[in-house]
């Protein structure tokens, strides 16, 4: 979960630009699927009707940012409000069970690719691993191979200059953070058939650990940008670790002032580093 919402969040930040929306979107989606589930919708249909709300999400973000102005920052920030209130107001504020959510949905979660045997067990590559992997890979080929993932660097880079050279910054803005809006959708997707649950605050620590994982890869990065590659080693390196402090038993706020401190000195680490080139 924590992928496929870092690998979209690096989409926006390649354009210097932020969403702090997309846990509550998480689990928002999330529950939006429940409901649809205990409703009786099939599967396809709950699904899509998640993915759009994710979808619409991230577009009143991105037109909120592109054609009103506001910062990405206070944009994102008033609605991660927004979409948490939804969630407690259509669940009631409470977790809606895995009674109403079908077998085959939250089975998703529990199976995979058979890889190799080991006696009369086989090991598994996660069906949820590859979707990350599928993600990763989109990701990739959208920010790396394309001509619109290269304007959304040029806008990183300079807005201005890329509005006068011809690149449609609020279009591409705009569009931008629908695709990180569709990725926290899925990461509430996720979560849902990984627990056969949903609640309004399942998708609280995503944001953080999310652009803990982009600022780290960008640490990495010789450009010292958002690069989807490197936001992958950001992932391995907070999932080892938390792991680890998990083994360890350290209480789980000790672990966010750790992602917060690792923000903090990944961000002082770039800057510092760009100003040694000047």
């Amino acid at each position: 979960m924590l992928a496929v919402t870092a690998f979209t969040m690096t989409i926006v930040m390649a354009m210097g630009d932020f969403d702090l929306s997309v846990g509550s979107m998480a689990s928002l989606a999330g529950i939006v699927a429940a409901l649809a589930f205990k409703a009786g919708l099939p599967v396809p249909a709950a699904i899509a009707l998640s993915l759009s709300v994710g979808l619409v999400g991230g577009f009143v973000n991105g037109a909120l940012v592109s054609f009103v102005g506001i910062l990405p920052f206070v944009a994102t920030l008033g609605t991660l409000t927004v979409f948490s209130g939804f969630a407690f107001l259509i669940s009631g504020g409470k977790t809606i069970f895995g009674t109403d959510i079908p077998a085959g949905f939250s089975g998703f979660a529990r199976a995979g690719i058979p890889l190799f045997q080991i006696g009369d067990q086989w090991v598994l590559l996660p069906y949820l691993s590859v979707l990350a992997l599928v993600a990763l890979l989109l990701v990739w080929v959208l920010l790396e191979h394309t001509v619109y993932g290269r304007r959304l660097y040029a806008i990183g880079g300079n807005a201005e200059a890329a509005r006068l050279a011809g690149v449609r910054v609020r279009f591409l803005r705009f569009s931008a953070f629908g695709l990180t809006g569709l990725g926290a959708a899925t990461a509430g997707l996720m979560y849902t058939s990984r627990v056969a649950s949903a609640n309004p605050t399942q998708g609280s620590g995503l944001m953080l650990s999310a652009i803990a994982a982009v600022f780290l890869g960008m640490t990495m990065s010789e450009e010292g940008e958002p690069r989807v590659l490197a936001t992958f080693f950001g992932i391995l390196i907070l999932g080892v670790l938390d792991n680890g402090l998990t083994q360890m038993s350290v209480d789980s706020y000790v672990r966010e002032i750790l992602v917060g401190s690792i923000i903090i000195l990944a961000v002082a680490s770039s800057s510092l580093s760009k100003l040694s080139q000047r």
